[in-house]
């Protein structure tokens, strides 16, 4: 009886924490689907949901047709190349380094990691500006890759670390026993190092992609045309009106969190078990 009352006030416990957290983070987003499905007037009537909801403010958006929309898709499509791009170089860069440190043993590797690491101690905010003073002495102020290398800076460092822990804990006597076959270390690397780390590969990327894709300082910073800005650097204009559309922009904001919402669950099995290979030695 006591092994049940003390079960009950633990779980008792968790829900007073639990539900108001729960609250609070669905918060917003119940805000945002409300101004999305309402027009101009009701949007701040006070009413817990829209007496007449509309998709008229999504026919808008869509539509392209209001004037800090007229470049929706095209704005939209940047941030897709730009998100696509950071993680697609991240893997690469990472994973090449990981393997080089962790498999092939490369003399300076875990110092160059190491010093990779410590990039993280000075807050990305701070770089910002030594960041745009680079990019415009190599004269790739305005240019998409501008933001890509940053976002790529930014996040590799992070992605090294975490396919590292996960190579070390494959085993030794794989690459024993394919280099004993006559493999290459690119073969090694193809064949039996990518098959096996897949999963923290998919995590590695996913964190990349959703990065660059959630970017907004950088953004804001390295881009200045109309034609190559991130859609939420476009959505930062609402704000410089005297009278913002607040339902069209929570709309477009309510668009824009679909993509990475959908990707997150589309990989979540691979999430937590790939972000976190190699924190605990067995």
């Amino acid at each position: 009886m006591k092994t049940f009352f003390r079960t009950a006030t633990n779980e008792a416990k968790l829900l007073l924490v639990g539900i108001p957290v729960l609250i609070w983070t669905l918060l917003p987003i119940y805000h945002l689907c409300l101004f999305a499905f309402s027009d101009k007037q009701s949007a701040f009537s006070g009413a817990l949901w829209p007496k007449n909801p509309t998709l008229r403010n999504f026919e808008v958006v869509f539509g392209q047709k209001h004037y800090f929309l007229h470049l929706f898709w095209q704005q939209l499509f940047n941030s897709v190349f730009i998100a696509a791009a950071t993680g697609a170089l991240t893997l690469l860069v990472a994973t090449f380094a990981a393997f080089s440190i962790s498999r092939l043993k490369v003399k300076g590797g875990r110092t160059v990691l190491n010093m990779a690491l410590f990039t993280y101690f000075i807050p990305a905010a701070f770089l910002a500006v030594p960041m745009y003073r680079t990019m415009g002495l190599y004269g790739l102020l305005n240019s998409q890759w501008a933001l890509i290398l940053a976002m790529v800076t930014i996040a590799s460092p992070y992605a090294i670390w975490v396919l590292k822990q996960a190579s070390d804990k494959l085993p030794a006597e794989l690459d024993e026993a394919a280099i004993m076959d006559g493999a290459t270390p690119m073969q090694l690397f193809r064949l039996v190092y990518i098959p096996l780390m897949l999963p923290s590969l998919v995590a590695v990327g996913t964190y990349a992609v959703l990065l660059a894709w959630n970017e907004y300082l950088y953004a804001f910073l390295l881009l200045s045309k109309d034609t190559t800005i991130t859609l939420p650097v476009a959505l930062g204009n609402f704000l410089a009106a005297d009278d913002s559309p607040w339902e069209l922009l929570m709309t477009t904001g309510l668009i824009y969190a679909l993509p990475p919402a959908a990707m997150y669950y589309a990989v979540k099995k691979y999430m937590v078990g790939g972000l976190t290979a190699g924190a605990v030695k067995s």
